[in-house]
């Protein structure tokens, strides 16, 4: 089943450029499931059957290339990824679709998200310009995006700027809601420790 219950042109969009600063070690290739962190994310992205499907990587990005599935992907490296994650949704949407619709931004570093949270959120936008997940315990990733504010995701600068363009529209952004707690991302050993344990020690 596709992820858009519309005609919409989807694009699903894998942020795995982080440098892992905190880590020290590239978590885009720590061991999680049968394979690696984004690579399990990659998956479930896949599984989502988006129209166009493109990975943004930077940190590593040689090794990730090597050692990821990156099959099925439009693979954009940014090496300016050192500047946050909107600089590497400024490179990915230069390479956009032209029929694209409707971009859904995953975490490459939250194994959490499933499938069925994407379906979800997709189905719950309407036609709202920005759609996020309304988790138990607050707001979360993925988020979804109306062709009328590409422009506006190209122009973001740093880590929290896709925040602040959801506070700008928030009278006509979709809450779509969503059973549990926010996914834990990864950024500390900690927090990998943490979504191994949830996954059944990956």
């Amino acid at each position: 089943m596709p992820a858009s219950p519309t005609d919409a042109y989807v694009t699903g969009l894998v942020l795995g450029a982080g440098g892992s600063s905190r880590l020290g070690r590239p978590k885009q290739l720590l061991p999680y499931g049968t394979g690696t962190l984004l690579g399990h994310v990659v998956s479930v992205a896949r599984s989502c059957r988006f129209d166009q499907l493109i990975v943004a990587i930077g940190g590593a990005a040689d090794a990730v290339r090597a050692g990821v599935d990156l099959s099925g992907a439009d693979v954009v490296r940014n090496d300016a990824y050192g500047e946050g994650c909107s600089s590497s949704i400024a490179a990915a949407l230069t390479h956009l679709h032209p029929r694209c619709d409707v971009l859904v931004l995953m975490l490459g570093d939250q194994p959490g998200v499933r499938r069925e949270t994407v379906s979800a959120l997709l189905a719950g936008r309407g036609g709202a310009p920005i759609a996020v997940c309304r988790y138990d315990d607050g707001l979360g990733h993925p988020l979804a995006f109306g062709r009328g504010l590409f422009a506006d995701l190209a122009g973001l600068h740093g880590d929290k700027a896709v925040w602040k363009l959801l506070d700008r529209h928030a009278a006509e952004a979709a809450e779509v809601r969503v059973a549990g707690p926010v996914p834990r991302d990864v950024d500390t050993e900690a927090d990998y420790l943490a979504v191994a344990a949830a996954a059944g020690g990956a």
